[in-house]
Order: C-alpha cells, then sequence, then structure tokens
C-alpha cells in the first residue's frame, strides 16, 4: 500500500488531510463543504458514541429525537443566540419543485412556498425549549436531562474534513432545572464526563476551564470547555457545556411551581461534542506512518496476517490464527484475521500501520514450528517474538500499556509546550517560534482580548477552573490581573 503522506515537518495541514484520505475516514462529497464519512471513519465514531452514550445515561440522562426543521420565528425569540448563528444558518423557503415551462430543467415551484420559513437546525435549544413548555409544569417535572445523537447544519464558509464542515454529527444535551444551583452542577459534571473520556478514551489531556464572555455560546450565562493541544502548537476546543441561565425558559414562556406553590422560570443548560473528535484523536497522536488509535477507540485491535508462500503454509498457519482470533475476542478484544490472498503481507502491514490498528500479530511457517507469535505494536513500531500460549495475556496486557503511553506522550508534549508567559513580546515570540498554550495574565477587558485576537490570532481559550487565583500585571494593557487565563491559537 502506498503511503504518499506528506511529512508533518513539511506542511502539517496537507499532512492532515493526506492521512484522513489515505487511512480511508473520510473524503470531501460533491455537497460544498459536506463530507462523506467513511466506513472507517464511522466505526471510530460510533465507538466514541457507544462509550459516551453509556456516561450519559449512568448519569441519569436519557436520548430522545427533535425535528431537523426549526421555524425562523424561533429563532428571533432570544436575541443573543440569533446573533451567534444567524451568518450559518440554512433556509427552507419552499417545498416543491416543477419542470420548466421552457424546458431548462428543475425550478423551484414558486406556488409551494412555505407560509414560514425553516431553519435547518444549527443547534436545536429553540426547538427543544418550545417542546419543554408542553413537558414542564410543576418541580415534579424536574430535573429533565435529555440527550439528542443528530446531525446539524452550520454554513461554513472555509471547511475541512471533520475539523469544520457545514454538515457533522455530534450530540446535544438539553436540561432543565427547578434551581440555579442544580443547573451549574449539571453543566460541570458534564464538563468532567467530557474530561474523563478525553482522557481516558481518547487518551488526551484536557485544560478544563470556563470561557470569556465573548467566547460564550450565543445565549449562555457561562460556557465551559475543554481544550487539548494538537501536535503544532495549535488548541483545539473539544467539548462545551453551557449554563443557559433562564434565558431559554424566559423566550419560550417555560415555567414550573416550585415547591413553595410559586411560579418560576426554569433552569436550562445545553452541552455537546462532535465528530470533531475525529479530528484531534487524528492531529493528537499520529505520525508520517497514517493514524496512531488509543485501543480504547480503536474499531480494530488486533489484526492477525498470515506470512507464507505456498498454500499448505496458510493451511498450517490458519488453524492457529483462528484460534488466537477466538482467544482474544473471548476477551473483549476487537480481532481480524486477514486472510486475503489478493495482496502480499507487507502491503498488508502498510494498511494496518495507516489506520492505526494498535496491534499486529505475523505468523509464519518457522513460528508454526516454533509454536511462537511476532507481535507489534503501531504506535512505537516495536515487535518482538512471543510464545504461542502467551498470546491473549501479553495482547491485553500490550493494548493497556499502548493506551497509557499514548497518554503519556500527549501529556509530556502539553507539558513541555505550555508557557508562563509575563510580556507580551515574550507572548508573541513563543506564539511564532512554539505555539502551544500560553498561561499569561489578562486585565479582563474585551478590548485587550480583542486587541490581542487582532494582531496575534491568538484567543482566550479557557480561564482554567482550577487555577488559582494569581494577581499580576496583563501582558498587553499593563493593568492589574487577578489570575492568568490560557491563550493560544486554535482551530
Amino acid at each position: 500500500m502506498a503511503k504518499e503522506i506528506t511529512s508533518r515537518s513539511e506542511n502539517y495541514a496537507q499532512w492532515y488531510n493526506d492521512l484522513v484520505i489515505k487511512a480511508d475516514l473520510a473524503e470531501n462529497s460533491s455537497v460544498r463543504g459536506c463530507m462523506v464519512i467513511k466506513p472507517h471513519g464511522y466505526a471510530i465514531w460510533e465507538k466514541m458514541q457507544s462509550e459516551l452514550d453509556k456516561m450519559f445515561k449512568a448519569s441519569g440522562h436519557s436520548n430522545a429525537y427533535f425535528p431537523l426543521f426549526i421555524p425562523k420565528s424561533f429563532f428571533s425569540r432570544e436575541a443573543a443566540h440569533v446573533e451567534g448563528f444567524a451568518k450559518e444558518c440554512a433556509v427552507v423557503t419552499h417545498y416543491r419543485l416543477k419542470n420548466d415551462p421552457s424546458g431548462k430543467g428543475i425550478i423551484v415551484d414558486e406556488d409551494a412556498k412555505l407560509e414560514e420559513e425553516l431553519i435547518i437546525r444549527p443547534t436545536s435549544e429553540t426547538i427543544i425549549w418550545n417542546t419543554y413548555k408542553n413537558w414542564i409544569q410543576s418541580y415534579r417535572d424536574l430535573p429533565l436531562l435529555i440527550n439528542q445523537w443528530a446531525n446539524v447544519v452550520r454554513w461554513e464558509m472555509r471547511t475541512r474534513l471533520f475539523l469544520r464542515t457545514a454538515e457533522f454529527l455530534w450530540q446535544e444535551g438539553h436540561t432543565a432545572h427547578a434551581t440555579r444551583e442544580e443547573a451549574v452542577e449539571e453543566a460541570l459534571k458534564i464538563l468532567e464526563i467530557y474530561s474523563t473520556f478525553a482522557e481516558q478514551f481518547m487518551a488526551i489531556p484536557v485544560v478544563r476551564g470556563v470561557k470569556s464572555e465573548s467566547e460564550r455560546f450565543a445565549g449562555a450565562l457561562e460556557t465551559y470547555a475543554i481544550e487539548a493541544l494538537m501536535q503544532d502548537g495549535k488548541a483545539l476546543q473539544a467539548g462545551t457545556s453551557h449554563f443557559l441561565g433562564q434565558n431559554f425558559a424566559r423566550a419560550f414562556d417555560v415555567t414550573f411551581t416550585n415547591r413553595e406553590g410559586k411560579l418560576d422560570w426554569v433552569w436550562a443548560t445545553s452541552w455537546g461534542v462532535s465528530t470533531r473528535l475525529i479530528g484531534a484523536l487524528i492531529m493528537a497522536h499520529s505520525d508520517d506512518d497514517g493514524l496512531i488509535l488509543p485501543p480504547r477507540l480503536a474499531p480494530l485491535q488486533v489484526v492477525i496476517i498470515p506470512i507464507y508462500q505456498k498454500r499448505e503454509q496458510m493451511e498450517a498457519i490458519a488453524p492457529i490464527a483462528q484460534k488466537i482470533k477466538a482467544d482474544l475476542e473471548k476477551t473483549g478484544i476487537s480481532v481480524k484475521f486477514d486472510d486475503r490472498d489478493t495482496q502480499k503481507p507487507g502491503w498488508k502491514f502498510a494498511e494496518y500501520e495507516m489506520k492505526g490498528v494498535p496491534v499486529r500479530l505475523a505468523i509464519g511457517p518457522r513460528d508454526v514450528e516454533n509454536r511462537t507469535v511476532e507481535i507489534a505494536r503501531r504506535d512505537t513500531r516495536t515487535k518482538k517474538t512471543i510464545p504461542l500460549e502467551g498470546v491473549p495475556d501479553e495482547t491485553r496486557k500490550l493494548l493497556d500499556q499502548i493506551q497509557e503511553q499514548i497518554y503519556q506522550k500527549a501529556l509530556k508534549f502539553r507539558n513541555d509546550n505550555t508557557f508562563r508567559v509575563d510580556t507580551y513580546e515574550e507572548f508573541k515570540e513563543l506564539l511564532d517560534t512554539r505555539g502551544g498554550f500560553m498561561l499569561a495574565h489578562w486585565d479582563g477587558t474585551a478590548e485587550t482580548e480583542m486587541k490581542i485576537k487582532e494582531e496575534t490570532k491568538a484567543t482566550i481559550r479557557v480561564i482554567p477552573v482550577d487555577s488559582p487565583g494569581e494577581k499580576g500585571t496583563c501582558i498587553y494593557s499593563g493593568k492589574p490581573s487577578k489570575r492568568r487565563v490560557l491563550f493560544a491559537r486554535a482551530y
């Protein structure tokens, strides 16, 4: 299998695009800005979806589904929300086509114009809170903890596979609560779920924090987020959880009778992660030979490749490989025995390296004689020969080691590329020469934040939630600062 991937050090953006295509994850479609997620890419998303869904349900949430189309009038009810999404909305105006009488093809039937135009959902707060009005009357109906797995459309002008597309897949949670305290607790609980998933499954260390006012979700009182550092020194927002206050309840008149018998507005949260996480997975771990997938999210964890020249050699190898496959599958490991005779072993090695399969087992005629197997790990490209009887235990142990060592490598990279800076000159120099996370003092004003963004393209990613108060001087304005915040250039 020809690799032909641009080197990361040569052109990181091209390396990423090459890898998405060569690893058979996705491709551009004939619809501008939209992608086709191929089976290998979708299998990774299914693994993510499965693990997150378990975590959501374990914390009391249930799945539901709401309409793709949202009446345009709904958006006008929450001013900040409509302002945040107006430029990205795709609008449905008609419901029928017809043949052009002049014979020039198909045209819109102007007699089939909708009475009210419909927005293809960029997010679902408005349609869901309009629905919740009918579901909530009393404190006994609360909390309402709902999640949906869906697709959304945001008409992005500049798109990149997985990272930013006009249509993408995601989950969006929407919860309703009786008190402010419960809603804030919910938003922070979800932040921890996202953090746990990123670190324990994606093997990506993240910084937890709250967004500055200018970086908040449209219509939120607070936005909490996790930020990850990619191998090119840029940040990637890997999940957000929003405390919406009572804004959407007021906009859609969602009230409830509280325990004291008084009428009150419901408190709300919303939160989500998307197929952008696949982009994060690629950029955090992979190399010039292809994907490196953490075993807990790899659709295929082990591949067995026979090495033979004659048919009788293959006949001796196959029963051993099938027994190994069955033994590993009994322990919950996903395994493929690639017995295709249309490709040579070297081609298969390259294919599975490209696709990021964590462990490769190779069996040849000499292994049959010696009752041994060659075991190789994708992340370090190291291999060794082990006794046949030790394959199940060694494979499980190796998968656990790979998961942990991938995380530790990413953590070391993040730590080595996180800088405490005290001057604007140092800030700009490090951004240009190293990239990474910059912990710097900020005076808390939107004006300073915007000036820094305009001059350096760096934004405040988060104000870390576990950052102790540390008085200092803003790197840009010289005014007093209460704590350091996390700056970076970002995707």
